[in-house]
Formats: C-alpha cells, sequence, structure tokens
C-alpha cells in the first residue's frame, strides 16, 4: 500500500497544483482535507476538484463553532492584539486547523501532513509547530521551501503544470490579492499594499463591508449582553458565539468598522503590509472591554493589559499548544467570572460609541466618583496620601539641591 499524505487543501490553485506534485515526486496517496472556519462561498465545487486533480478522498471538516468558543473567545477575553492593531484573524485558525489535519492523519494512518504556506510567511511556523507539538512523528511536508523538487514560482507555472497533468481548473493567470478569510476577518496582500506608498484600493478590495465615507449617516444603536466575559445577546436576541459574531460582522461591514491597514513585523523577520477587514471582531473586542472597565479591579486590569499583548504575541507566533498559552489563559479565565452585565453603543462612519455600561458587579460608586463629599472618601485623606506616594521624588530632589550646593 502507498503512504498516504493529508493536504492541508483550500481548493486554490496552489494547493490543487500541490496535489499531483505529490503523488508525481512521493507516490503518496494523497487524502485532501479542509478546515471549514467560515470561509463561506469558497467551498463551493471542492471535492470535484479535489477528485479531479488526484486527491482520493476529501474530508470537509466544520469547526466553526469549536474556532468560536475555544480560540477566538480567549483571544477576545485577554484582549489580545497584535501590536496594537493586528486582531490576530489569520493567527487564532492556524492552530485549530492543524490541530484537525492531525485527527484526519490518524484516522487514515497517513505518514505525513503537507501544507501549502511559503517560506516567507507566518502560517508555515504556526501549522508546523502546531503539528510538532501534537504528532511529533509526522512528517512535514513544506513544497514551496522544497526548490530541488519544488520548481513552480508563479501562478502561470502551476496553471501549465496541471494542464499537463490533465487538469483544466476555473482559475486564471491574473494576479489578485493574496487573501486569507474565515469567519473572524478576511486579510488582503499583494497589488498596490507591496508599497507602503500607496493608499489602498478599498473600491475594488473590501470583500466584508464599505468605508466609513461610504457608510449609512444613520447611526445604528446595538445592546450586548455578557456572561462571565461570555456573549449571549444581541438585541434582546440569545445567540451562540459565531451567530453573534456573524450578526456583528454584518452589523460592523455596512457602517465602515473594523478596516485596519497595519505594517506588521512578521516572526521570520521581515515587515509585512496589510489590510485587515475585522467588523464583527472589531465590535466584539470593544464591547467586552467597555463592560471590564466596570468590573475589574485596577491592578487585574493593568496585569491584563501586560500579558494580553504577550498572549497576542505567543498566538502571532504559532504557539498555542504550549504551557505558557495555557498559563497565560488561565490567568485571563480567573478575570473572567464576574465579567457579566449590558453594552450598549452606536455604530457610526467606522466608529463605535459608547452609550451606557451596567453590570451587577460594577466596581463604579457614584459617591465616589461624584465630586460631592460622600461618606467613603474624605478630602482630608489625600495630604497623607500624596506625602508618602510623593516621598521618592521629595527625597531625590533634595539630594540633587544638595549637591547643587557642594559644587
Amino acid at each position: 500500500m502507498k503512504e498516504k499524505v493529508v493536504l492541508a487543501y483550500s481548493g486554490g490553485l496552489d494547493t490543487t497544483a500541490v496535489i499531483p506534485w505529490l503523488k508525481e515526486n512521493f507516490d503518496y496517496e494523497v487524502i485532501c482535507c479542509c478546515v471549514n472556519c467560515g470561509q463561506g462561498n469558497e467551498l463551493d465545487g471542492l471535492e470535484e476538484r479535489a477528485k479531479l486533480s488526484g486527491a482520493s478522498k476529501l474530508y470537509i471538516e466544520d469547526i466553526i463553532d469549536e474556532f468560536c468558543d475555544e480560540y477566538i473567545m480567549p483571544c477576545v477575553q485577554a484582549g489580545a492584539v497584535y501590536e496594537h492593531k493586528y486582531l490576530l484573524g489569520t493567527s487564532m485558525a492556524r492552530p485549530v486547523i492543524a490541530k484537525k489535519l492531525v485527527e484526519i492523519a490518524r484516522k487514515e494512518g497517513a505518514s505525513a501532513i503537507c501544507h501549502g504556506a511559503t517560506g516567507k510567511g507566518n502560517d508555515q511556523i504556526r501549522f508546523e509547530l502546531a503539528i510538532k507539538a501534537l504528532a511529533p512523528d509526522l512528517r512535514i511536508i513544506a513544497p514551496w521551501r522544497m526548490t530541488d523538487v519544488w520548481t513552480m514560482q508563479s501562478r502561470e507555472d502551476e496553471l501549465e503544470y496541471c494542464h499537463k497533468h490533465g487538469i483544466d481548473l476555473p482559475f486564471d493567470a491574473n494576479h489578485s490579492y493574496s487573501r486569507d478569510r474565515n469567519l473572524w476577518h478576511i486579510s488582503h496582500e499583494g497589488l498596490e499594499l507591496e508599497d507602503p506608498s500607496n493608499a489602498p484600493n478599498y473600491e475594488d478590495m473590501l470583500v466584508l463591508g464599505v468605508t466609513p465615507q461610504q457608510a449609512p449617516d444613520q447611526e445604528e444603536l446595538v445592546t450586548m449582553t455578557f456572561e462571565a466575559g461570555v456573549p449571549k445577546t444581541i438585541n434582546g436576541k440569545a445567540m451562540k458565539v459565531s451567530d453573534i459574531i456573524a450578526e456583528l460582522n454584518k452589523m460592523g461591514g455596512r457602517n465602515g468598522i473594523g478596516i485596519v491597514d497595519i505594517v506588521e513585523n512578521r516572526v521570520v523577520g521581515m515587515k509585512s503590509r496589510g489590510v485587515y477587514e475585522t467588523p464583527g471582531g472589531t465590535i466584539l473586542m470593544e464591547a467586552h472591554e467597555q463592560l471590564e472597565e466596570l468590573i475589574l479591579d485596577r491592578d487585574t486590569l493593568e496585569m491584563k493589559k501586560k500579558l494580553g499583548s504577550q498572549f497576542a504575541q505567543v498566538v502571532y507566533e504559532g504557539k498555542w499548544f504550549t504551557p505558557l498559552r495555557e498559563a497565560l489563559q488561565a490567568f485571563v479565565t480567573s478575570t473572567q467570572k464576574y465579567v457579566t452585565g449590558e453594552v450598549k453603543f452606536k455604530l457610526y462612519k467606522g466608529n463605535i460609541i459608547k452609550a451606557g455600561t451596567t453590570s451587577p458587579y460594577s466596581l463604579y460608586n457614584e459617591s465616589l466618583a461624584s465630586f460631592t463629599t460622600g461618606d467613603l472618601y474624605d478630602h482630608h485623606d489625600a495630604d497623607g496620601f500624596i506625602t508618602l506616594f510623593g516621598l521618592p521624588l521629595k527625597v531625590r530632589a533634595m539630594k540633587m539641591q544638595e549637591l547643587e550646593k557642594n559644587k
């Protein structure tokens, strides 16, 4: 029997060309696995295309709810944002995809997993770190790094290779944006974005929504509720997390929310420019943060922001299946116990505007916060506090004065 390889299959030209290449160069039986994280109509026609290209089998695994509940929500609760802008849409999806690839490889008795990530990007790291952590015995095949046998360097090369192997595909050689899509976001790279001096061509680019300029002149009021850090309702309607994100995507998209143009630092060392559309995710992150402001004490909130940045870097670098990620997430989970309440906000031309927040666990005390004197706060207490709090500054200033006099 031939050895089996499980191919991470998207149905695009790259991974379609990999199928005959694996059979020709390694004599593998190729089993394709497409992991549905919410790609939408990108899944149409995959089975016929995979079989046409020489795959013996295609798995289409729907893991949308697992992706939302076990990968997206920990990042939302952590406030994980990479380099202040990127909401980790691709980064969060790669470990759950790799996990499913390993499961299929075990089920099929495969000896290897193949992915189509390039040798310049982050995805090769994310896929391979996850596979190493979950199945260290499986061989990993990365065609784009195997330049001695992978000789295709362009879409034209791949189309010609497929044609020679009797595979006619509904693709053309015209270059377009390089995109990655799931329920959380869609990313765009390439074309004019490769030059940071160029403005993005949003009219041709955007998929999930419109620019703020094109958004309606009417604001949209939204009410959300959370229980223990998890969203439960939108405008009074109870939904599971995946449906909430899908609904927020529609709301955010039509109001020009969540469009980010960023030059980020890849793990491999280079800078990369891309545009991310994350309409629903941007709203969900903001709403969750709006509620936390009321509930978390100062020290916990400060520590959480620090660890949130580290959590984002861990996820970005593909280190999901590590003790560090588990430990960071355990801290975050402990902070979410009382993150329960209602959040109101208005969506208007790219903006998320607060419209009121309530929680039974709010630490906001109107008597303390108001300008009137309440029972819990005596203005005279501030004298001693400022004296002690400012003591290091005063001692240092006195020492500097003494040194100046003795010159």
